[in-house]
């Protein structure tokens, strides 16, 4: 269409370059050929641009503003594209003025579009150069201009550009404002740069520049979020002796902040203080404050102000519904937790996988199995996605039923729904699978573990290392250990009881006892169960003096011995015959604490009666029952193997139904005592009546009860 134009164009370029003024001649052409301004000058910048004269491109819209032709947007921007892309901002610098009057109406403004043309080409020094030409020549830059441009940078995660950016408004200006200030602050905050923030911070207020609600709840939540509580809640409080009105959002961010590290206190005092504010709290703050009260058990308030919620005519969120399931099912109220359920069902809610978890963890807690597995597959028919926490929660509520096929039944299925086990599965299985005294099916699960991919952890570890040395099997134990430090499992204290137990199981000795000195002397630090743990393990091996020496240690210690360790000495004392060193350990017990138990009388009872000494040792018994101590099913075999020995079968007896009367369920070693009892004397009738009575409770004889029955023909 303009073909003969072009090649005039070209003519006129080849002939005269830049060095003619056409727009003389444009006038007269505009009268006599009555061309339209814009198409003409249109053509003329465009043809320019191609041959790359951005230069002229440019004053040719300059004369076109002088002209009042129209320029299109896309040209404005094509045309600084090119001066940014040709590093020819001295034309923008000395033509800005210009510019802006030319684009003040249009709301174009000058300064963005080129620093975003810099920075987006990643040239951030050219950005920097054309922001301190622009100063140092006196030319107005609008902070809002600025604003946006540090924005756009904050949008992009570029706090080093940003810095240098805001780093030269503050030198050479414009003067910010707290919009200017609060972008780069909430940057920091983000960043978790707190300490930086707040030096801002204190550079904005001696500048003399207000912080304002913003402002207040960028630094709050940033402090919050980072849990430094002490220093949000002092700034917090600050604001407020300050008379800012801070709103409604920035109360439930502090709510918030102080729910979820569990202090109720400080959410409820913040709570009361929203009030004082003459705020109205919203869906979220009464959400939090329903967390936190159900999470402590206090349903009660948790209720009274979701009612407050409905009475206000809100709305109450997902969270608010599943906090308040959470806390029935915590508490057991199964039926409160399920109506909630009902109603947000009615109320057209969609339950997420939160809520179903809540609820079916709820029934599993209380031993309610198959009815969750049925609220699951219901649950799947509605939508349900299960995730792995639903399938960790039926698995363990199986195993706390002593039902492992079934266990591993869901453990099968997690496969059908696409869910892959992860550690806690794993150690679910590992600690039940060793309860049941299954050792191999323990290690076979473990090994599993380590086939896929998981390592295990410290707990998973420790609980497979105590079923083995339960299980008689410590060199199993030890090899574990040294297996979780091939792995790069950190041993905790924990690990390193067990490991210590197993060494003395092993009658390693001088193992056990370098083991223990390098906890002291290295860490991790010991604790009461290891002192404990080592006492024991010298008194098996006939090293009293060992166990006093550690026992002496204990007493210095901070933590300070507890009754079992006591319980430990007293016992030794007594299986070497020394009752005199046991009611002197027994007194200083008394005397100063902590408070015997049943297993400490046990002990010092059957101590005298194998000392010989029947009146002190019933005596201890009544002092037992006299301090409310209750004897269990093992006190009462000790007082009963005592009788039987002196021949005293009547206070055998006797002692024999008061267990009973206590509704204690006697074992097989009681049974077993008391019968080889009543044969000793020649009661053949009775002994046969008590071992029908053994029987009809379904407790099975074990080797010493076999040789009775074998020994007197029973």
């Amino acid at each position: 269409m303009f073909s003969a134009a072009a090649q005039v164009f070209d003519d006129m370029m080849a002939h005269f370059g830049t060095n003619i003024d056409v727009f003389d001649g444009f006038s007269d052409g505009f009268k006599d050929f009555d061309s339209k301004p814009s198409v003409v000058f249109g053509f003329l910048l465009e043809n320019y641009y191609k041959k790359g004269l951005v230069d002229m491109s440019f004053y040719v819209i300059v004369q076109m503003s002088k002209w009042d032709v129209y320029v299109p947007d896309n040209l404005v921007y094509r045309m600084l594209g090119a001066l940014v892309n040709a590093n020819r901002v001295d034309i923008i610098v000395d033509n800005y003025g210009e510019l802006c009057r030319l684009f003040r109406t249009r709301g174009f403004c000058v300064y963005g579009i080129v620093m975003e043309g810099f920075l987006k080409k990643g040239e951030v020094e050219k950005a920097l150069n054309f922001h301190r030409g622009m100063t140092e020549r006196d030319l107005r830059v609008d902070i809002v201009a600025c604003n946006k441009i540090l924005k756009s940078l904050s949008v992009n995660k570029e706090i080093g550009i940003a810095s240098k950016l805001f780093d030269m408004i503050l030198t050479l200006g414009p003067l910010p404002n707290v919009v200017t200030f609060s972008t780069l602050i909430n940057m920091y905050c983000k960043d978790g740069k707190l300490d930086k923030a707040f030096d801002l911070y204190n550079v904005m207020i001696e500048r003399n520049v207000l912080p304002d609600l913003i402002m207040y709840a960028i630094l709050i939540d940033g402090y919050f979020k980072a849990g430094r509580l002490d220093e949000g809640e002092k700034l917090f409080s600050a604001a407020l002796d300050q008379g800012i009105k801070l709103d409604v959002v920035v109360f439930s961010l502090v709510l918030d902040a102080y729910g979820k590290v569990g202090d109720l206190g400080r959410v409820v005092q913040v709570y009361k203080r929203l009030l004082e504010e003459d705020l109205l709290p919203n869906v979220v703050s009464y959400s939090i404050l329903i967390n936190g009260l159900s999470g402590n058990g206090r349903m009660l308030e948790a209720c009274g102000v979701f009612g407050q919620i409905i009475k206000r005519g809100l709305e109450p969120s997902l969270i608010t519904y599943s906090s308040l399931i959470d806390g029935f099912c915590k508490l057991g109220n199964l039926r409160d937790g399920f109506h909630l359920f009902d109603d947000m069902l009615e109320k057209g809610h969609q339950p997420d996988v939160v809520v179903y978890s809540v609820l079916i963890n709820g029934l599993c807690k209380e031993g309610m199995v198959t009815s969750a597995l049925r609220f699951f597959f219901n649950s799947v028919s509605r939508g349900l996605k299960p995730n792995i926490f639903i399938f960790n929660s039926l698995m363990d509520g199986y195993c706390r039923l002593k039902q492992l096929r079934n266990a591993v039944k869901v453990y099968t299925l997690m496969g059908m729904y696409n869910i892959k086990p992860d550690m806690v599965t794993y150690t679910l299985l590992v600690r039940y699978t060793s309860k049941q005294g299954e050792l191999d099916a323990t290690l076979f699960i473990f090994f599993q573990m380590l086939k896929r991919g998981f390592l295990g952890d410290a707990i998973t570890y420790c609980t497979l290392m105590d079923g083995c040395c339960k299980h008689k099997n410590p060199s199993t134990g030890l090899h574990i250990f040294k297996l979780m430090q091939r792995n790069g499992v950190v041993p905790d204290i924990v690990v390193y009881n067990v490991l210590l137990n197993m060494l003395f199981k092993e009658c390693h000795l001088n193992g056990a006892s370098e083991l223990f000195k390098q906890l002291v002397e290295k860490g991790p630090k010991p604790d009461i169960i290891t002192y404990n743990t080592m006492m024991c393990g010298y008194c098996s091996l006939k090293r009293l003096d060992e166990a006093i020496s550690l026992f002496k240690q204990i007493t210095s210690a901070p933590f300070g011995p507890n009754s079992i360790t006591f319980t430990i000495l007293i016992d030794a004392f007594c299986k070497e015959g020394r009752m005199d060193d046991a009611m002197l350990i027994f007194s200083k017990m008394l005397e100063k604490g902590p408070e015997p138990n049943v297993v400490t009388y046990s002990c010092l009872i059957d101590g005298y009666f194998k000392s010989h000494d029947l009146r002190t040792a019933t005596e201890l018994h009544e002092e037992m029952l006299e301090n409310k101590i209750c004897p269990n099913i093992v006190s009462y075999s000790v007082l009963i193997d005592g009788f039987c020995k002196r021949g005293l079968i009547l206070e055998a007896s006797l002692a024999f139904c008061c267990a009973l009367d206590r509704h204690l369920l006697p074992d097989v070693v009681a049974f077993s005592i008391l019968i080889h009892g009543y044969c000793k004397v020649g009661r053949l009738v009775e002994a046969k009546l008590l071992c029908e009575q053994m029987f009809m409770n379904g407790i099975m004889p074990d080797n010493l009860f076999e040789q009775t029955l074998v020994e007197y023909n029973l």
